[in-house]
Formats: C-alpha cells, structure tokens, sequence
C-alpha cells in the first residue's frame, strides 16, 4: 500500500504495516504482524490523526505526502492516545511541520512533554470541544481508561466517521484490504478478541462507560489504530466489546496443563474427554509450556469454563502456570466457572497456589479439587472425570 486510501470524502487512512516485530508490548505474539492506523483529513485546514511506530516513519510520509500534493500543509496533530505505536513519530512530524499545532486533552499534553520534550504549540480541548476545519467539524470525546488515562476519541460531526486509537481494534497487519467488507472479519474478530483480552479487558467497567457515551453519537465508519476499517457494519464490534466488558461467556471450557512428565497432562486428558461426553462441544487444551500467554488469555476470555491443572515444581506451583495465574488475576475476570488439579511427588506446592488464586478472584469454583501423587491412579482418573462432569453441569447452568 503505497498510496493513502480513501475512506470518505477528504478523509484518508495513511498508516502502516508492520510485520517486523514479533512481540506486541515485548509481550503478545505478532504471527501475522500489526497495523498502525493514522488517518488525514484534508480540508481548508488539515488535520492528521494519530501517528505511526516511528521505525515505519518513511513510509508514513510517503502516503501523507501523497494526499498533500493537493492540499496545504499539516495545520493540526490529533493525538488520540501516547502509547508510542501511535504518537512515536510526533517529534519527527513537528520537524517536517514546524508550524502544526499539536492537539490533546490535558493529561495528553503532560505525557507529551513526558515523552518528547515537545511544549510549545500544543492545543488543549476537553469533551465536546470542536476544531472546525472547514466542512469537516471535529469535536472529542474522552475515554479514559480504554486503556490509557489520556485516551480519547475524535468524531467527524459531517462524516459520522470515529477515530476510536485503540478501541475495537486488534491485532494482525492489514493484508491488502483496510475495510472490514474487504477482510476475513471472522480471523481478525479473534484477533480483535485477542487485543480485547490482553489489552483492554482489566478496564471493562471503563470499557463500558465508553461504550454508552459512543452510543450517543451517529457512527458510520469507525478507524482504530490498528486493524481493518468498520464500514459496512461498525456497530458489530462495538456490540462484541459490549458482550466482553460485560464478561458475558460463550459455552465452552479452556483446560491449560502444566505438565513435566506426563503425569498431570493424563489428568487434564480425562477432564477433557469427560466434558466431551458430558455434551461439551467447544473444549480448547492449552500446553501452558508451549502456547503463547496472549491465546490463552483470549480463549479463557471467550468461554465459561476454565480447568487449571498443574505439576508442583520445587515445592511451588508450576512457573509457567504461575505467570499465567497472575496474568489472569490481572484481567479480574467474572462470571466463569473453574476447576483445579494438581499433582506433587516428594513434596506439595501447586495445588495450594492454585486454590489461593481461586479464593482471590470471583471464580466459581466447582468441586472435586482433584491432587494426586506422582503418577494418577484408577481411583483418580474417577475423580478428573467426575470433575469433568461437574465442569459441563455448571457451564450448561451459568
């Protein structure tokens, strides 16, 4: 993608596409890349939204410089959220327009100084100020939270069209179509589910708030900072944060074992088998060893039932299960069923750490908690099994 790409009248998406970078926050896998979404409205004034990861800065201009052969200068920097995938080439802007005005509200004015040192020629606006830049009239709305405090979004009152930075956004770079009608929208919904869970999903009550102040406003396209462009149905993904800042679940059960020898793997397998005859259809089992953080987090996001089971290891809970349980104490789920196992050999751990976890979160937690020593016998194969059925009982009832 050379060229900007036109959304609606006087309004262009002028981002980039990374697939470069391998972890997101040197945290969650990039598989398929990301995008950095920055947008440009051209009018008797021109205002650009958000900016790129700084290292994609060359072809940012590229497009930016493209739009501008016919249009002035860059009179305004709309800066949506300081995250530096999005304001990381503010520095290099004000040097290629020394003359723009850079936009924010007040704690985003602060992180800028923060960050790049920049105070002079800042604007400062509030909820419902507009900067009219001809046909096109702005005015900004505040979502702090979503996920950072400054974060806000702006609205095109002529267009209907929403710069929302991080909000229903996801992962995965934009691979020929930028709009939600030219894409696979059931791959990038996982990944816009994925971006949910691990980035936004522990501000869900202010997810919420955010939401039904965008109800307020007539939408009809909504550009995020990353991933596709919603035009044909924007409201889709608003209605699926809806869903997930609610924690409303689908029916279904993640199991994610830690397991060195085998051992607790035997017992997570008749768990699963169990759920299956118990009439569980959707059952996801994640080594904890070997999958990312960042799928099962989206996968215990999306289901009703999780099943921690995990070997004790120098007489604590598993290390890769420990991170994972202080993940998910991050992301203060709800509204979720779970069931435990674990096993030991010379001395206890895993088991205790996974019950402390349980009791601090607002799990409903199902019964029987199943501990066996070194390997599982006949006796506590029964018992997974029976944890199993109990499992389906209360996902079926939640």
């Amino acid at each position: 993608m050379e060229k900007a790409i036109p959304i609606r009248e006087g309004i262009y998406w002028i981002g980039a596409n990374d697939r470069e970078t391998d972890l997101f926050e040197a945290l969650w896998t990039l598989p398929r890349g990301v995008s950095y979404n920055s947008y440009l409205i051209c009018d008797d004034k021109v205002a650009v939204i958000d900016t790129v990861k700084s290292s994609f800065m060359r072809d940012y201009l590229q497009r930016l410089s493209w739009v501008l052969r016919d249009c002035k200068p860059v009179d305004y920097l709309i800066i949506n959220h300081m995250e530096p995938d999005h304001s990381g080439s503010i520095a290099m802007m004000r040097k290629v327009y020394p003359d723009m005005k850079i936009v924010g509200n007040k704690k985003t004015l602060e992180m800028i100084k923060a960050f790049y040192d920049i105070e002079d020629g800042l604007v400062e606006v509030s909820e419902g100020d507009v900067i009219d830049l001809g046909s096109h009239k702005l005015s900004f709305h505040m979502i702090p939270m979503v996920h950072w405090p400054e974060t806000m979004v702006t609205y095109d009152q002529t267009t209907k069209v929403i710069f929302t930075c991080d909000a229903f956004g996801g992962f995965s770079a934009l691979e020929g179509g930028v709009f939600d009608d030219e894409v696979d929208m059931d791959y990038y919904e996982d990944e816009i589910l994925r971006y949910f869970a691990n980035i936004v999903g522990r501000y869900s009550s202010f997810v919420q708030k955010a939401i039904a102040k965008l109800r307020t406003l007539e939408i009809s396209v909504i550009c995020p900072s990353h991933g596709p462009i919603l035009r044909s149905n924007p409201w889709r993904v608003v209605d699926l944060y809806d869903r997930w800042s609610r924690h409303e679940t689908e029916e279904g059960c993640v199991i994610v074992y830690g397991s060195m020898y085998g051992n607790t793997k035997k017992m997570t397998d008749a768990i699963a088998r169990s759920l299956t005859e118990s009439g569980i259809q959707k059952i996801i089992v994640h080594d904890v060893s070997r999958s990312n953080m960042s799928f099962m987090v989206r996968d215990i996001w999306k289901y009703r039932g999780l099943v921690m089971g995990s070997c004790t290891y120098n007489t604590e809970l598993f290390p890769p299960m420990a991170y994972l349980a202080r993940t998910l104490a991050n992301k203060m789920m709800k509204n979720r069923v779970l069931g435990l196992c674990g096993s030991y050999s010379w001395s206890k751990g895993a088991l205790a750490e996974l019950l402390a976890f349980a009791e601090k979160g607002e799990w409903d937690r199902v019964d029987p908690t199943v501990e066996v020593k070194s390997s599982p016998t006949e006796e506590d194969i029964q018992a997974c099994w029976l944890l199993g059925q109990n499992m389906a009982k209360a996902i079926k009832r939640a």
